[in-house]
């Protein structure tokens, strides 16, 4: 390998890098032979509502799927009986509604009983805006409970952004999964998702530079002022850290651009904080772990029609080749 005269250190304050298999394969947590379900973590997934009964589905599946050895689905009681034949691994937390497939205010009391006894928790996926949801939502995140490492995604992205103090009012650790619609309404942008997503004038050959620079700063000014993990999801989805570092994912995807593959992002991202993960290596691993199974998927279906549960059965596999 030759030298070709880069001074020593120039590379040191650079906070941004690009994630690769190599970083990846490291990340992975580590399977004792010995092992037994506890020691992969206990994961509740506060999810699904009455038009949103898959969201619950991908998102344990999801968990199960990177290694998590107990996945507890928390979801409206009504609804239980819907889910639970495609979710047969899945333990359930039926919460108590307000309407059929409503949650209840109440509910956030009932996980904030149970949840001490897990390693992670992640809200949001097809929890729906009823008003009802939005009131368990607030009182579990923002009630200064000890909660375990916390995901937030989807429907509890769109409720924080409906507080004007949530950033102040929810201290603990957590993740943020959004992607640019949801990033528009917490930041308080009122302009369309291409506000995200701009393009600034550019020859064709600098033009994703520029757009992966606009959100990547973006990413990072949020992440240090909300002092989360913030992961902005699409093309080059960006893992952006409170100290102000980043990762950028290699992968642009148009077959990830359907309904559930955020579920099952979300889902990843949980199941490898409940491994022992930290917030910032869970969330880069499984937004690396998620584009390299659609990648195995576009190969072998192409990239149109791929649908999320295409990405379940890929996860393990991804994990495999890259140990």
């Amino acid at each position: 390998m030759a030298d070709i005269g880069i001074p020593q250190g120039l590379d040191g304050d650079i906070q941004v890098s690009l994630l690769t298999s190599g970083w990846a394969k490291g990340a992975l947590p580590v399977r004792p032979g010995d092992s037994h379900k506890g020691t992969f973590g206990r994961t509740m997934i506060v999810a699904g509502s009455r038009s949103f009964l898959g969201a619950a589905y991908l998102a344990a599946a999801s968990a199960a799927r990177v290694g998590a050895g107990l996945v507890t689905i928390a979801i409206p009681a009504s609804l239980v009986s819907s889910v639970a034949p495609s979710a047969i691994e899945p333990t359930f937390l039926p919460l108590p509604e307000s309407r059929e497939g409503v949650v209840s205010p109440d509910a956030a009391d009932l996980v904030l009983e149970a949840v001490g006894g897990y390693s992670a928790l992640l809200v949001g996926c097809g929890l729906g805006q009823a008003d009802e949801t939005r009131a368990m939502v607030e009182r579990l995140l923002l009630s200064g409970a000890d909660l375990p490492t916390t995901v937030v995604d989807a429907d509890g992205l769109n409720t924080l952004a409906r507080i004007p103090d949530w950033r102040h009012s929810w201290t603990k650790n957590g993740i943020l999964t959004p992607h640019p619609g949801e990033m528009a309404r917490l930041v308080d942008n009122s302009n369309s998702n291409e506000s995200i997503n701009q393009q600034v004038p550019s020859p064709l050959r600098e033009r994703a530079r520029v757009r992966v620079l606009s959100r990547l700063e973006l990413a990072q000014a949020a992440a240090g002022e909300w002092n989360k993990t913030v992961v902005l999801k699409g093309a080059y989805t960006i893992v952006a850290h409170a100290d102000g570092s980043a990762e950028v994912a290699p992968f642009s995807n148009p077959g990830l651009a359907t309904a559930g593959t955020g579920d099952v992002l979300a889902g990843a991202i949980v199941g490898l904080v409940s491994q022992g993960l930290d917030s910032e290596t869970a969330a880069s691993l499984g937004v690396y772990l998620h584009g390299m199974a659609g990648e195995s998927v576009r190969n072998r279906l192409g990239d149109t029609g791929m649908i999320a549960s295409d990405l379940l059965p890929e996860l393990p596999t991804t994990i495999r080749e890259l140990r």
